[in-house]
């Protein structure tokens, strides 16, 4: 499969590491350019090409956002997202912290910025070092990521793909109110679980 990122932070580098080692073929982007990505692309014992941000919305079959959400507005158009798998790996922080969004989530208002693609809240409550150093065999040692939409064949395809890197994929539910659980501050925020853990932490919040 081919994997489009946005971002080449502490999460996005993380995960372009870890899609590649499963077999996949990466496109990753940051506000620096290509040639600032040099060492990631060259360091990586696995297939990861450094590209632009409208070239990795092109690429991918599945695109993952991993940049500041203060930095939202700079995302290609909304048009290369149309019918995409879109990972969104924001937090809703400001420069002062956290967001208050409302009623609202950052998800919902990530999918009104990009109505065409089916978006899918993830990658977004793991510390990046535990995203990067645990991954586990299949069972019920591997730890939860958490991930929260309204279309359910794109949640399929993101949990798929989450187990090919090592963690179990827990569903919180819909993007507004298992979003709103995936959200900074929230019980499951930031912290490890396993799968039976994630089951009674999100049980004890119904």
């Amino acid at each position: 499969m081919n994997i489009g990122i946005l971002g080449a932070g502490h999460i996005g580098a993380t995960a372009a590491g870890l899609f590649a080692q499963a077999g996949h073929s990466v496109a990753i982007s940051n506000s620096q350019g290509p040639a600032s990505l040099s060492s990631l692309v060259t360091s990586s014992e696995a297939h990861i090409k450094a590209v632009t941000a409208e070239e990795a919305v092109r690429f991918g079959d599945i695109i993952l956002i991993a940049i500041p959400w203060v930095k939202r507005d700079t995302l290609p158009d909304a048009q290369l997202f149309e019918n995409k798998i879109v990972i969104d790996a924001m937090n809703a922080y400001g420069p002062n912290g956290p967001v208050d969004l409302g009623e609202s989530t950052s998800s919902e208002m990530v999918s009104w910025q990009l109505p065409g693609a089916r978006l899918v809240k993830a990658f977004n409550t793991m510390y990046f070092e535990t995203l990067r150093t645990a991954s586990r065999p299949a069972g019920p040692d591997r730890l939860a990521l958490f991930i929260a939409g309204d279309d359910t064949e794109a949640k399929d395809e993101v949990a798929r793909l989450i187990e090919e890197i090592g963690f179990a994929a827990v569903d919180t539910g819909f993007l507004h109110d298992g979003g709103r659980l995936q959200q900074p501050g929230s019980p499951i925020f930031n912290v490890a679980m396993t799968i039976e853990e994630a089951g009674k932490r999100l049980s004890d919040l119904k």
